[in-house]
């Protein structure tokens, strides 16, 4: 049960959360007081988020898809832009294909994915071991498994050459604009789901090198990317004898590089 507020109370939290920088108060404020069972519970809410702790962090959850994922502290708070990367995922995945989410964080898209294609294989993997154990509550009550390792390593050699659709939510802000990031992410989430290297792709080098082994003929690799770096990014894939086409997004801001394994 959510606690009740008064229009005092509800007035007070909005100009609090305001005034510590966040642009939507008012929103944040209704979310806060649909988590909070109490007063006090509710003013150790605000205390945090006005210390600059990721909204999602403070309540636990993240809205992603449709879905409620559970986003602990430390971990990569799934991105709405990263919405579209798993829109096209799920239209890529016939009922029952062999999906693999790396880079996986909280677990959202690989949660997706199981959500919404009827009898997906899924597989997840990431380097933290506190997104793991993150992405275990979201993926495993679905029928997924999660693996603790870099990248591909962790995956059972089984899985070589039969993957379908493979989303990669590598990091890729270069190394020198990671201190640009808002407060919120270089503050309260890992470095390793940030820095992409001196241009941002080295990750995405190390994904597309490997994603041939481990790809199905006709299977597909998506990556997310900034706009000024997916020419870079297909040129990556492309090397690597994928397919590549880029899709984007003016509402969501976003850039997805899918690439095909002929």
């Amino acid at each position: 049960m959510s606690l009740d507020p008064s229009f005092t109370l509800r007035s007070t939290t909005v100009s609090r959360l305001r005034a510590a920088g966040c642009v939507f108060a008012e929103d944040e404020a209704e979310l806060l007081f649909s988590s909070a069972d109490t007063g006090r519970e509710l003013d150790t809410m605000v205390e945090r988020r006005t210390a600059g702790l990721p909204i999602e962090h403070v309540v636990g959850w993240a809205a992603f898809a449709g879905l409620r994922v559970a986003v602990d502290p430390g971990v990569f708070v799934p991105r709405r832009r990263t919405e579209f990367l798993v829109e096209h995922a799920v239209a890529l995945a016939r009922p029952g294909a062999l999906c693999v989410d790396l880079c996986c964080g909280s677990g959202a898209a690989g949660a997706v994915l199981l959500s919404a294609v009827e009898g997906a294989e899924v597989y997840a993997s990431d380097i933290e071991p506190a997104a793991v154990r993150c992405a275990r509550r979201n993926i495993e009550p679905l029928g997924g498994r999660v693996l603790e390792g870099d990248l591909f390593a962790p995956l059972p050699d089984v899985l070589r050459g039969r993957i379908e659709v493979l989303v990669a939510n590598v990091p890729y802000v270069p190394t020198e604009d990671v201190g640009l990031l808002p407060p919120e992410a270089r503050e309260h989430e890992p470095l390793v789901a940030l820095d992409g290297g001196s241009d941002g792709l080295d990750v995405l080098r190390r994904v597309a090198a490997e994603a041939p082994d481990w790809l199905a003929p006709g299977g597909h690799l998506l990556v997310e990317t900034s706009e000024r770096q997916a020419a870079r990014a297909v040129e990556t894939v492309s090397g690597c004898g994928l397919t590549p086409r880029v899709i984007t997004s003016e509402e969501l801001y976003a850039t997805v590089v899918t690439a095909t394994r002929p």
